[in-house]
C-alpha cells in the first residue's frame, strides 16, 4: 500500500481524513437491539440480546472500521448506559444471555464510564452469560472486578482480524499477536471466556490468500483458548476502504471464500464458529442462489455441521 502512511500518527490522519459525516444518535438510547438465537457452549439453542450501545468513539483507528458512525464525539455522559440497557430490555422478548456491544472496548472508561459498572451489572445479573468487546491492551482490574459484579459468566470479544504479521500492523490496530496472546492467557488466568473476531479477506490480503489465512487466524484463536470465534466479512463503508478498493487494495470476499472458512472453522472441532451475516444478506451477488446459502450458513451458525454445498447452474457457486 504505497500511499498509506508508515507512522501511527499519519495512518490515524490518513483513516480520518477519509470519514464521512457519523450518524445522528441518541446519548440515551442504544442505536440498534435485537434478540437472535445462537448454539450456546453447552450445544443448546439459546435467545440471545444484543444492544448497540451508544457511547463515545473507540481511541484506536483500525482501518477497516465503520463502527464509529454510530458513535457519539465525546466522552459518554454517566448515567446513560444504564438507561440505554433499561430501554431495550423493556423492548426485547426474553433471551437467557446478552451482548453489551458498544463499538470499541467496554473497559474504555471513557466509553463506558467506571461508576456505571455496578448499575449495569445489576440490569444484566438475570442473564446465564454476558458478552463485551474490548480491545486487548485494556483487559485489567476493571474487567476482572465487572465480572465479580455479574451473576452468570463473563465473556469477552476480542478484535484478533488476522495473524498475518504485515496486514495486522497495517491495520493500525496497534496490537502484537503476543500482546493478543498474552491478553487471552489474563482471561483465563481469571476464568473468563474468550470470543475472538476474525476478518475474511482484510484490506491488503489477495482474494486466493483469504481461506488460508483465516484458517490460521481460528487456529491461533482456538490456541489462545477460545470457546467460540465470529468471521466479519470484510465491508467497505467508511471511506478508507473505498479508497484501497479504488486502488485495487481491497474487495469484499466473495460468498464462496466465506464458506470455504466457515467450513473449514467448523471442521476444526476446537470450539464454535460462527459467521456474520447481517452484510451479507443484503448484497447479492447472484440472484440463483444467494438466500439459499445464507440459510445454509445459517444453519450452520446454529448447528455446527457442514451441510452439503449449494449447486447453482448461474453462478456455479462461486459467487
Amino acid at each position: 500500500m504505497a500511499a498509506h502512511p508508515e507512522t501511527l500518527a499519519q495512518r490515524d490522519a490518513w483513516i480520518l481524513a477519509r470519514r464521512g459525516p457519523r450518524n445522528a444518535v441518541d446519548p440515551l438510547r442504544p442505536w440498534a437491539f435485537f434478540v437472535e438465537n445462537e448454539r450456546s457452549a453447552s450445544g443448546e439453542i439459546v435467545p440471545v440480546a444484543t444492544v448497540f450501545l451508544t457511547n463515545r468513539e473507540c481511541p484506536w483507528r483500525c482501518l477497516m472500521c465503520d463502527l464509529w458512525r454510530n458513535t457519539l464525539a465525546s466522552e459518554t455522559p454517566a448515567g446513560a448506559i444504564p438507561a440505554q440497557i433499561d430501554h431495550a430490555l423493556e423492548r426485547l422478548t426474553p433471551a437467557r444471555q446478552i451482548k453489551l456491544y458498544n463499538s470499541g472496548s467496554f473497559f474504555d472508561r471513557r466509553a463506558i464510564p467506571l461508576e456505571d459498572h455496578a448499575a449495569i451489572a445489576t440490569r444484566v445479573r438475570a442473564f446465564e452469560r454476558v458478552i463485551v468487546e474490548c480491545h486487548p491492551a485494556l483487559i485489567g482490574e476493571d474487567c476482572f472486578h465487572f465480572r465479580d459484579r455479574l451473576g452468570g459468566r463473563l465473556e469477552v470479544a476480542m478484535g484478533l482480524e488476522t495473524v498475518h504479521p504485515e496486514i495486522l500492523s497495517r491495520l493500525n490496530k496497534r496490537m502484537t499477536l503476543d500482546q493478543f496472546r498474552a491478553a487471552a492467557d489474563r482471561l483465563r488466568e481469571n476464568d473468563i471466556d474468550l470470543r475472538v473476531f476474525i476478518l475474511v479477506q482484510p484490506p491488503l490480503m489477495r482474494e486466493e490468500e483469504a481461506v488460508e489465512w483465516t484458517a490460521r487466524s481460528l487456529e491461533f484463536a482456538f490456541d489462545c483458548g477460545a470457546t467460540a470465534a465470529t468471521l466479519i466479512p470484510t465491508r467497505a463503508g467508511n471511506g478508507a476502504m473505498e479508497e484501497l478498493m479504488a486502488r485495487g487494495e481491497f474487495s469484499p470476499p466473495s460468498l464462496a471464500t466465506v464458506e470455504a472458512a466457515t467450513e473449514y472453522g467448523i471442521g476444526l472441532r476446537r470450539g464454535r464458529v460462527f459467521v456474520d451475516l447481517w452484510d451479507l444478506r443484503a448484497h447479492r451477488k447472484c440472484g440463483a442462489c444467494h438466500a439459499r446459502r445464507i440459510e445454509r450458513l445459517q444453519a450452520m451458525n446454529l448447528f455446527q455441521e457442514i451441510p452439503l454445498r449449494i449447486s447453482c447452474q448461474k453462478c456455479g457457486g462461486l459467487s
